[in-house]
């Protein structure tokens, strides 16, 4: 039985519509390739130029159960992709991490120690849920005692259970396959 144990959901602890530059959001600059993960034009774009990498963004905070949302734009690169949401995140070799792409696939998975591995899945599975190409997709993580669930644009994606990661931050990720040149702009967490 899949429950939205948020249908009463309180008041957010907290927002960003990343109109503020330097609003405690990791800021990565030089990166290979010209790679960005910065505030731009209202936005965090995350523009990844290397093969089969990640980049992501945390604003240092610590939760325990949480509700994250944010809205996310492919401005560039290939369909073939990653971009989602963080929970959980101890330290770049260890969190939770809820993604999409934009040809139509999505999963859940965890960094533990520096190893990838998705949950209750054995690879990323098709969503007619999610808007292909340049489309705007709303994500939303629920990250609740040992369930993780993954809404995406409101319909529900997968919900699975994981005891490694109790609390930790929040943040966003977007990242490459095989071909580089994946840039995407996220907005409204």
């Amino acid at each position: 039985q899949m429950t939205d144990q948020f249908s009463g959901s309180g008041e957010a602890i907290f927002r960003d519509d990343f109109s503020q530059p330097f609003n405690g959001w990791l800021r990565g600059t030089e990166l290979p390739n010209g790679g960005i993960s910065d505030y731009e034009n209202g936005g965090f774009r995350i523009y990844v130029n290397e093969p089969n990498f990640d980049y992501w963004s945390v604003p240092d905070l610590d939760f325990t159960n949480t509700r994250i949302e944010v809205d996310a734009v492919k401005q560039a690169g290939p369909e073939i992709n990653r971009f989602g949401l963080i929970c959980r995140y101890q330290d770049e070799l260890n969190y939770y991490f809820f993604i999409a792409s934009s040809d139509g696939y999505y999963a859940i998975g965890k960094i533990k120690d520096d190893q990838l591995s998705l949950i209750g899945m054995d690879e990323m599975l098709p969503s007619s849920a999610i808007h292909s190409g340049s489309g705007l997709n709303h994500l939303r993580a629920d990250c609740i005692e040992s369930q993780l669930t993954f809404f995406v644009n409101g319909q529900l994606a997968a919900q699975v259970f994981d005891t490694d990661f109790a609390a930790g931050d929040v943040g966003i990720l977007a990242g490459t396959f095989n071909e580089p040149g994946v840039d995407v702009v996220f907005d409204n967490f």
